[in-house]
């Protein structure tokens, strides 16, 4: 017996100590997300509700990051680490400057409801912001490094809990996610809806949160399918499952497969679902008495609980964490880092060689539209709060210098419509060098159901258009003849191929966070060479894609998409041209059961550069559907000018395992296809600019 299992058997045993020591009623007021403490055993009130997506969220000055979307743009797991990681610090140190004496209100505690690693399947999707983006390989590697993050590296302690949420085949609508069935094959599911979950129960996640949804006739909190088969049971997960708030009384109230609240307690508590976000666990007492559920089922629940709090330290005040203070923490290289990360989410998406903005060239620059000034526009949804907050236009103005003439004007609404049709702010443009037209979106039109309160259709999107209003003052400022970089904030793909004409340059900033202005600036202006990807397809219009209600996979994402995207998954521009002089392929390890990859990438442009070299697959004589190509592995590569550098992979066979119809993993036989370049496969990215990549066939060992 190693030391770390016999630690972990007397933590257990101190947990079962406990157990037998309280009340019933104690028990079961542990498993309310207001959790009723028990202070004679040193467990605090406790308020399991947190958020920490991408910074401490809810909770005064914090380091406000990326949005998920733009981390995943990132394509950076290492980068994702060190956010989390930032994260966890800022949160333990505000923790344990207040003790744990105030852990029962709500945004104090240190059980994060984060990551959010649900497939970004339709772009309509208002919520796909808090995502990773539509790939289960990119979103497992961002996604376990986010866990390990936040958790920290103690073999058992944790400097706070992570959440892979929301578990599982959640996407939207979000109009009908109290009521909707998402019907979906077992191919989908092990081939799309469930990998990362499964990555992240690997990893160590701590928590798993159920989503509101049914998924094939079961609802997701209290599916025997999703909790006991696969999570507990193939899976091995140990952690406590938390319902959506609010979830379990959907079971009764909206999708009607129980009668009622002590029948969805049941199905709730024997499946597996620990805590419960909501009220529906009040009526547990009665739930009991009247022979739905044992006291086992209750005593199954509390050890998961009170094993997570023990693991903070928060019933013994133990643990390596306990001394974090807010001293330590250094505000100024966490900024430093929002600033890096949102330098590397930026996704520049068409660039005729206006940019970089060389300011010699400069005397008059316009900034104009409805998100220059927006400060909704930098946050996103489930952001914090920070005193840091830079805006594009603040952003531009102190790149620019006292030198260089800056004039501003709103322009044009964000979403509603133009009131008076007087229009003195096209007319500026015509004084202008440039115009920066800084445009999009922001949470009040997309996100959650009740958060985007100008959406008519509760944060989703019925077309996937900038809006009139926006293009109609694009088209106008276009008559000026001068200039037209259009900067692009929001959380989901803006497909208008109209704007593709109109700009001479686009840059996707997504949420960018409070370093957002900083970092559209350096990039307009060459102090950084942009690397984003996107992590997401961009389709040229909603008649691309299936139902927004169908969780089939056929025709959606890059892996599944027939047609010419508007902008391909993995796709992003640069001021520098990188080039792949050689790849070479064999396979190694015990059994050829690994396969190398060498590849020479060479920086053939005029600028130093970062790049993203993106490597994938495709069975080409599989006997069953397989995806067109799927993501296996990425790296960042950074080159000088002239820099000529063999990157490296290894990838194990076994990653390469196709899902047949049945759901069961195959491993390729024959010819398989291995392409490297720079933006997932297809003529598209190099029709928009990008360097070609190489296509080599392989056969199987």
């Amino acid at each position: 017996m190693t030391k770390q299992t016999e630690g972990s058997q007397n933590h257990q045993e101190r947990i079962q100590a406990l157990i037998r020591e309280m009340s019933l009623e104690e028990k079961m007021g542990l498993m309310i997300h207001r959790a009723r403490g028990i202070p004679r055993l040193g467990i605090p009130d406790y308020n399991w509700w947190n958020e920490a997506l991408h910074g401490v969220a809810n909770n005064g000055e914090s380091t406000v990051f990326p949005q998920a979307i733009a981390l995943g743009a990132t394509f950076d797991p290492d980068l994702v680490h060190r956010v989390a990681t930032a994260i966890s610090l800022e949160a333990r140190a505000k923790f344990n400057a207040v003790g744990k004496h105030q852990a029962d209100r709500y945004h104090r505690g240190l059980t994060f409801w984060a990551p959010n690693i649900n497939i970004f399947r339709d772009p309509r999707w208002g919520r796909g912001q808090e995502t990773y983006g539509e790939d289960p390989y990119l979103t497992s590697q961002l996604g376990t490094s986010f866990v390990r993050g936040i958790q920290g590296d103690d073999p058992y302690y944790l400097r706070a809990a992570a959440c892979a949420k929301h578990y599982a085949v959640h996407s939207g609508p979000e109009g009908l996610r109290h009521t909707f069935d998402a019907r979906v094959s077992p191919k989908d599911l092990e081939e799309t809806y469930l990998p990362a979950f499964k990555a992240l129960v690997q990893a160590g996640v701590e928590s798993v949160m159920g989503a509101y949804n049914r998924v094939n006739g079961e609802p997701a909190c209290g599916s025997p399918f999703l909790l006991q088969k696969k999570l507990r049971g193939e899976w091995g997960f140990t952690g406590h499952v938390v319902s959506d708030c609010w979830a379990i009384c959907d079971f009764h109230k909206n999708h009607r497969v129980t009668a009622d609240v002590l029948e969805s307690i049941a199905l709730a508590l024997k499946t597996g679902c620990d805590l419960n976000c909501g009220d529906a666990y009040r009526s547990l007492a009665e739930a009991l008495e009247k022979g739905y559920i044992s006291e086992e089922d209750i005593d199954r629940a509390v050890g998961r609980l009170l094993t997570t709090l023990d693991k903070l330290g928060l019933i013994h005040d133990d643990g390596p964490y306990q001394k974090i203070s807010l001293s330590q923490i250094d505000w100024n290289v966490h900024g430093k880092l929002a600033l890096e990360a949102a330098e590397k989410s930026l996704v520049l998406l068409k660039n005729n060689g206006i940019l970089p903005l060389k300011k010699e060239n400069l005397s008059y620059i316009y900034v104009t539209g409805p998100n220059a000034t927006n400060i909704d526009a930098l946050l996103g949804n489930y952001a914090g709060v920070s005193s840091k907050l830079k805006t594009v236009l603040e952003g531009i103005v102190e790149a620019a210098g006292p030198e260089i003439t800056v004039c501003y004007k709103k322009g044009c609404p964000l979403a509603e419509k133009r009131i008076n049709p007087n229009d003195w702010a096209s007319g500026v443009t015509k004084y202008a060098d440039v115009t920066i037209a800084v445009m999009g979106r922001d949470i009040s039109v997309e996100g959650e159901e009740g958060d985007a309160i100008l959406s008519p259709t509760y944060g989703d999107f019925e077309d996937l258009n900038l809006s009139e209003e926006q293009l109609n003052y694009l088209r106008r400022l276009k008559e000026g003849g001068k200039p037209l970089v259009v900067v692009l904030l929001g959380g989901a793909p803006i497909c208008s191929p109209e704007l593709h004409e109109l700009a001479d340059a686009i840059l996707m900033a997504w949420y960018p966070g409070q370093a957002g202005g900083d970092a559209v600036a350096r990039v307009l202006f060459g102090k950084t060479n942009p690397s984003g990807k996107l992590p997401v397809t961009f389709p040229r219009s909603v008649h691309q894609l299936p139902p927004f209600e169908d969780y089939s996979m056929r025709g959606r994402t890059y892996r599944y998409m027939e047609e010419s995207p508007l902008y391909p998954f993995g796709f992003g521009l640069s001021y520098t041209r990188m080039g792949i002089q050689k790849l070479q392929a064999a396979w190694s390890g015990d059994g050829r059961k690994e396969l190398d990859l060498a590849v020479s990438v060479k920086n053939e442009g005029p600028l130093a550069g970062e790049e993203v070299l993106q490597v994938y697959y495709h069975w080409s004589d599989a006997p069953f559907p397989v995806p067109r190509w799927s993501l296996v592995a990425f790296k960042r590569c950074t080159l000088a000018q002239g820099e000529q550098k063999e990157v490296r992979y290894q990838i194990p066979f076994e990653q390469l395992a196709c899902i047949d119809p049945e759901g069961h993993r195959v491993l390729p036989k024959g010819t398989i296809e291995i392409y490297v370049g720079f933006a997932s496969p297809g003529n598209r990215a190099q029709e928009l600019g990008a360097p070609e990549g190489r296509l080599i066939h392989i056969q199987c060992p």
